[in-house]
């Protein structure tokens, strides 16, 4: 082997190879870890039933066998609510070439989110150029007790308030929920669970979408035998 040839494989060894064997091996394409599964063993999402922005059911049926990531808004919120719409956008995007993947952003404001005001709501967001694709996402109200007992099993808080902007604290937090309806995620840098992922946050939003891959490989990996 002449010189230069060494020199190319060297570079490469060095250079190249070492970054495409992390992204493989800790991202969307790895075959060696899964994702934490958050809260006590046996914890799934319960049955829930709530009516979409088309006045359409939204039940388990809706993401049975899919993955799903969800969160809690308002319609009047005048703090994060747009914010986070903006970047569950933007992960709606990034994920789009994959299959069965859904998203729903529960109201904690029913008496006023009809399914008419909500999709006014999505009509805003995207005459402000925020991309909201309905077809995988929708926008649920329902009863008020049933939205903030689910929230629980989501481990995220909402409240009314009168104190509070808009009357309501809701969580920031973007929730990942396997095809079980277990919830899921990464770990941190100091190998913590993370447990949810920060709406507001651009590099949490990034983390959730490297997550969701992680997932999506975790299926498709060869299950073992008994």
């Amino acid at each position: 082997m002449n010189a230069k040839k060494t020199t190319i494989i060297t570079l490469f060894l060095l250079l190249v190879l070492p970054p495409i064997v992390y992204f493989y091996v800790t991202r969307g394409f790895n075959n060696f870890i899964n994702l934490e599964i958050i809260g006590e063993e046996g914890h799934n999402i319960p049955e829930f039933s709530f009516i979409n922005q088309d006045n359409d059911t939204v039940n388990l049926e809706t993401v049975k066998g899919k993955i799903y990531v969800a969160n809690f808004f308002f319609t009047s919120c005048p703090t994060i609510c747009p914010v986070m719409t903006k970047n569950m956008s933007y992960v709606q995007q990034e994920l789009s070439v994959y299959p069965d993947i859904r998203f729903i952003s529960h109201t904690v404001d029913p008496l006023n989110d009809t399914p008419e005001k909500m999709k006014e709501f999505v009509k805003e967001m995207q005459r402000n150029y925020i991309n909201v694709d309905l077809a995988s996402w929708d926008f649920v109200t329902g009863k008020k007790n049933e939205i903030y007992d689910i929230a629980k099993s989501y481990f995220v808080n909402v409240s009314q308030d009168s104190l509070a902007p808009g009357g309501f604290l809701h969580s920031e937090y973007f929730v990942l929920v396997d095809k079980e309806g277990r919830i899921r995620s990464g770990i941190d840098k100091n190998n913590n669970p993370v447990g949810v992922y920060d709406g507001t946050n651009e590099v949490q939003m990034k983390a959730l979408i490297d997550d969701v891959k992680v997932l999506m490989a975790e299926y498709k990996r060869p299950k073992k035998e008994d």
